[in-house]
């Protein structure tokens, strides 16, 4: 059955991808212009440059995503329990999280690449405050629905605050966080490639702007295709994790 399932979706993201690449093929031959090479042209500028170039800038991006990721869940996910669990602290937090929320998190890069420097700490900082307000949105609202049945039974063993986070709000508010986690992932990626083209040498999205900046548009395409593979494996990080860990979803 996994393996009929397994085949099923390797086969949908086969023509994904080969749908993908026509409409590429048929946009570029329309355009007729080099800042349109074809996915072939592309492609074999990818496979050249690869593991010379793309690879040491793919490392530092996939860093930057994975520890902004790491930490944002670390903080958001407990915080976000404890507000949706408690009422008085939703009503005490939830004016802050109003007026904070909506402030596009980007305009705090001059900021934080005056305090923290042009390496990397700013940059994860930038896309670590990000990805955690959604984390923490998304998971006190999911904790804070939850319906009071779950918990009264769970209390009615006697169970303590730890055990209650432990074996209801947590495992309920799973799927939330997971998918919350995959909508992150999609912002970080695009937070992550703005960072990339301030003040630095290093990063997927300065290898773009740079390849671009010098008309390289092969090398420009190669870059992007880097990119979107790097986030395609994370999500499908996100999409195994959700298999593991929820596992009565796909019953």
């Amino acid at each position: 059955m996994q393996k009929i399932e397994l085949m099923h979706k390797s086969f949908n993201i086969l023509t994904g991808v080969i749908i993908l690449i026509v409409f590429w093929y048929l946009l570029s031959l329309i355009l007729n212009t080099p800042a349109l090479p074809t996915p072939l042209t592309a492609f074999s500028s990818f496979f050249e440059l690869f593991t010379s170039e793309l690879m040491p800038h793919l490392t530092i991006s996939f860093y930057r995503v994975g520890v902004s990721l790491l930490i944002a869940t670390v903080l958001g996910v407990p915080l976000g329990l404890f507000i949706g669990k408690n009422k008085k602290a939703d009503e005490f937090s939830a004016p802050l999280i109003y007026i904070t929320y909506p402030v596009p998190k980007v305009v705090f890069l001059p900021i934080f690449l005056i305090l923290l420097g042009i390496g990397n700490i700013s940059k994860i900082v930038l896309i670590t405050l990000t990805i955690f307000y959604l984390i923490l949105v998304t998971t006190r609202d999911a904790a804070r629905n939850l319906p009071k049945e779950y918990v009264l039974s769970v209390k009615s063993l006697r169970a303590n605050e730890f055990e209650l986070y432990r074996h209801v709000y947590f495992p309920a508010c799973l799927p939330a966080i997971l998918t919350s986690l995959r909508l992150g992932l999609g912002i970080a990626m695009s937070v992550l490639f703005l960072v990339e083209t301030y003040a630095t040498q290093e990063g997927i999205g300065y290898f773009i702007m740079n390849s671009w900046s010098s008309l390289a548009y092969d090398k420009m395409f190669a870059g992007i295709i880097a990119m979107g593979l790097m986030g395609f494996f994370l999500y499908l990080l996100l999409d195994a994790g959700e298999k593991v860990l929820c596992s009565w979803i796909h019953l």
